[in-house]
């Protein structure tokens, strides 16, 4: 079988993810993986792992990104997949358009990573042969805002983590943990918030920087880590940020990073991991992560993270916006943290596996 994933880019992301995790899974399983995007970080890793990657950039966000439909449909006439995936709205456009007129015409399948404004534009997400929904909250949202979507062809494939890569009880090497708070000499020796995201003012880093100050207030000496949010492009944000910690007096106990390829090691020295979007998430990798690693993890109760934090650390859900729950929920945690039984459910394979029958069964029903 040979399934071709389509993305705006191999950078980072949760979608990112799901996209090498696939292809690993399809090369494991004896099939052919391919996946076109711009490029970025992870492609590296995606050749590695023994994919194809071919750079298109079919994720620009203008009207000329139209013009690369005609080189998309010459690349799938060449590579005849049987499937054909995509996980952003650009690119599900451009692959629709470049599908008309294939014979014979590779099976659609669209993933709804996000929880993305209803309407035309994004409803191209649902024109899959088969959607797949990342989260119950996904499933709701699709339903909700579009009535007359045919469920038949919908149907909800969660996330999972590798337990593996994330065990449960992990602590890290002595060598890692020198190198790491040898480059951040600020970090040691104090409880450590971590905050996975990107530079966007939707991850919640604002709301992290109050809690910090919040905490200090009560005399708790934590530390702060915005772990991945300086990115090309994202200068004037992270400068915004550097000017909020200053005016909060939180100079010198908060370290910002570009993303890096050490979360677990970071993860599990950290105290407290935080997932603080005001926006709904989708699903919340975060979340099952930290619980994978038997880590006390604390986020707004909305959405997909609010979804798993109910089912795996109620103790770790705060109402959206409430900062002065925030305080006080991170100073219990940090204090006296519940225990976390090991993770068994949320699992990669599971979600490898859950993808792969689905791509074989719409193999069985090509045009």
């Amino acid at each position: 079988m040979t399934v071709v994933q389509l993305m705006p880019a191999m950078h980072s992301g949760g979608a990112e993810r799901s996209t090498l995790e696939i292809a690993s899974a399809l090369v494991a399983a004896g099939h052919r993986s391919v996946v076109i995007s711009a490029g970025g970080r992870l492609v590296e890793a995606l050749e590695q792992g023994g994919s194809r990657h071919i750079t298109l950039d079919i994720g620009r966000k203008s009207l000329g990104v139209f013009g690369k439909v005609r080189a998309l449909r010459r690349l799938l006439r060449e590579i005849k997949p049987d499937v054909v995936h995509a996980r952003s709205r650009l690119p599900a456009w451009i692959g629709y358009l470049a599908l008309r007129g294939l014979h014979p015409r590779p099976r659609f399948v669209t993933t709804v990573h996000g929880l993305n404004s209803p309407g035309f534009y994004s409803g191209i997400m649902l024109r899959g042969d088969r959607v797949i929904a990342v989260s119950q909250s996904v499933r709701d949202f699709v339903i909700k805002h579009y009535p007359d979507f045919d469920r038949s062809r919908l149907e909800v494939i969660p996330r999972g983590v590798d337990s593996a890569a994330f065990p449960y009880g992990y602590r890290p090497e002595d060598e890692w943990r020198e190198r790491f708070f040898s480059e951040y000499p600020e970090l040691d020796a104090f409880p450590l918030l971590t905050l996975p995201g990107r530079g966007t003012r939707l991850k919640g880093h604002d709301d992290a920087i109050e809690l910090l100050a919040g905490l200090h207030s009560r005399g708790i000496e934590a530390r702060l880590l915005l772990l991945g949010v300086i990115e090309p492009g994202r200068e004037a944000y992270v400068a915004e940020l550097r000017q909020r910690i200053s005016v909060r007096g939180m100079d010198g106990k908060v370290v910002m990073t570009p993303p890096r390829d050490d979360v677990r090691d970071i993860f599990a020295v950290s105290s407290l991991i935080l997932q603080l979007s005001n926006k709904p998430e989708s699903f919340g990798r975060t979340v099952i992560e930290a619980v994978s690693l038997c880590r006390p993890v604390l986020g707004y109760a909305h959405g997909g993270v609010g979804e798993l934090l109910a089912e795996l650390y109620p103790a770790g859900r705060v109402p959206l916006g409430d900062k002065e729950r925030l305080v006080e929920r991170a100073a219990e945690l940090l204090r006296l943290a519940p225990s976390i039984a090991p993770l068994d459910r949320y699992r990669l394979q599971d979600m490898q596996h859950d993808v792969l029958r689905l791509y074989g069964e719409l193999r069985e029903h090509v045009d």
